[in-house]
């Protein structure tokens, strides 16, 4: 278990707002390089953790930015300012029934088309991936596969991708045993497979608000009720009114994504994060923890996930490979903690199995050691693409407009101006052949109709600033709602 500090917290956020003020009063200019980590540790006794946190949140706020192998940097603003921050939803209280799907399916269904720009997919560009190397894994996999396997590694999944997920789960610094993960056909299944385990029909569970619609979607399959709770831009859900509904609704289970949440992109503090578990675990809470972008970080600090602080194992942790390596592969997997048994016969009871050729090629291709020198690889060009959204929509929405930009992941999220709709501009932008997620696919009560999420998963292109030009000019020209 990670000996983390609370007061942790306090010092960076101390540290980043001394910066912001040096920026505010021109001590600091645009293009001024920051001290470096290592001269920052020194001078002030810091460790070097407190000044990378310090660093991502100004990051986070646009006011510096990151050059590889040369520091951070004052970032310049366009027209002297950057547009404010999205304000804190305020979703109705009280559990409420989930139907999303006809919604989510309609807006979906034309962001795959490959004419369509798609600033409203949640999918990476496939040219970000190293394809050829995962071809060549499975290819040599398959030629050396035991017969055997194909029933040795049924639930919980192959044995040498386990450890090396077990492995992954080590260097960030706390132990997951190879007998706690769950391999499964995606992400998607490890949640719903948890969620599962933890509620049955009519129980109430607790999402953020806004939340990725995934966990609308299976909220309405089971026959659950969603409690939607604020959530903050950068730090995640409110943990105050948290406690509040915890104790006024007692729900069976949270879903929530604690590290760059779709599609706030926030990034919960681990002092939050281990506050977090603790609540939880005081109400015998289960947390469904949905962690696959926390590859996608920015820096060398890989932030940790609350299953890190779980020591009565009701974190149910689930990620895959999907967002980050071998997208159309399906690979994901879960750690049940205390529900490991639970989720291993659901698995076995719904799809019995995953792609055994499949893992045992994730399998090879993790232990031949290219994994960490394509993430490195990743991360840069993630970073890169953020920056370039971010920059566009600064420089060219109209006032009134709020936007932030998140400390990694690949969506940035949006606050239209007052009264300008998200639906028709969604019908507008179609009709321009540019999609966009418009905030209702987010909130169990259809809420956020003046937000849209934008995707920053593809390579900067003259396409995409033109896109973003005419997303811009959609706005200024949508008509505005007097009711809002």
């Amino acid at each position: 278990m990670p000996n983390r500090p609370n007061a942790a917290s306090t010092r960076y956020e101390l540290l980043a707002r001394e910066l912001e003020q040096q920026i505010d009063r021109g001590v600091l200019r645009p293009g001024d390089r920051l001290p470096s980590v290592r001269q920052t540790c020194s001078s002030r006794g810091l460790s070097p953790s407190t000044v990378f946190q310090a660093y991502y949140l100004l990051e986070s706020r646009g006011l510096v930015r990151a050059v590889p192998r040369s520091g951070y940097f004052v970032a310049a603003r366009a027209s002297g300012t950057l547009l404010p921050e999205p304000t804190t939803s305020q979703p109705q209280s009280g559990s409420q029934p989930v139907e999303i799907n006809d919604l989510i399916f309609a807006c979906l269904g034309t962001a795959r088309m490959r004419n369509i720009v798609p600033l409203g997919s949640a999918f990476l560009s496939p040219t970000l991936f190293p394809l050829d190397q995962m071809r060549r894994a499975l290819i040599s996999s398959m030629r050396r596969v035991d017969p055997w396997r194909m029933v040795e590694d049924l639930p919980p999944g192959n044995l040498q991708l386990k450890r090396e997920i077990a492995k992954r789960y080590l260097r960030q610094g706390f132990a997951v045993a190879t007998d706690e993960i769950v391999l499964t056909h995606g992400a998607m299944e490890a949640l719903n497979l948890c969620l599962n385990a933890v509620a049955r029909p009519g129980d109430a569970v607790v999402v953020e608000s806004p939340t990725f619609y995934v966990a609308l979607q299976a909220l309405q399959r089971l026959g659950l009720r969603a409690i939607e709770v604020p959530t903050h831009v950068r730090e995640g859900i409110d943990l105050g009114r948290l406690a509040q509904v915890i104790e006024l609704h007692r729900p069976k289970a949270c879903w929530l994504m604690t590290t760059f949440q779709n599609p706030l992109g926030s990034l919960m503090p681990e002092a939050k994060k281990r506050d977090l578990v603790d609540l939880l675990a005081r109400h015998d809470v289960p947390l469904i923890e949905d962690d696959v972008y926390s590859e996608l970080y920015e820096g060398k600090v890989a932030p940790l996930p609350a299953k890190a602080f779980d020591r009565r194992g009701l974190v149910l942790h689930c990620s895959s490979f999907s967002k980050c390596l071998a997208p159309g592969y399906r690979v994901g997997w879960a750690t049940p903690g205390s529900f490991t048994r639970e989720v291993e016969r659901l698995k076995l009871t719904t799809s019995l199995s995953g792609s055994i050729p499949v893992q045992a090629a994730l399998a090879a291709y993790l232990q031949e050691g290219g994994y960490d020198r394509h993430l490195r690889s990743l991360r840069l060009s993630l970073q890169a693409q953020r920056d370039s959204v971010f920059d566009a929509v600064n420089r060219s929405f109209p006032d009134g407009t709020r936007v932030v930009r998140p400390a990694g992941g690949y969506f940035v999220w949006v606050e239209l101006p007052t009264g300008v709709d998200a639906m028709a501009l969604h019908a507008a932008a179609l009709a321009q052949q540019i999609s966009l997620a418009p905030g209702p696919m987010f909130s169990a009560q259809a809420e956020f109709r003046h937000h849209i999420r934008l995707t920053c998963g593809q390579p900067w292109s003259e396409t995409l600033e033109r896109a973003m030009r005419t997303l811009a000019r959609l706005i200024d020209d949508a008509p505005r709602d007097a009711a809002a």
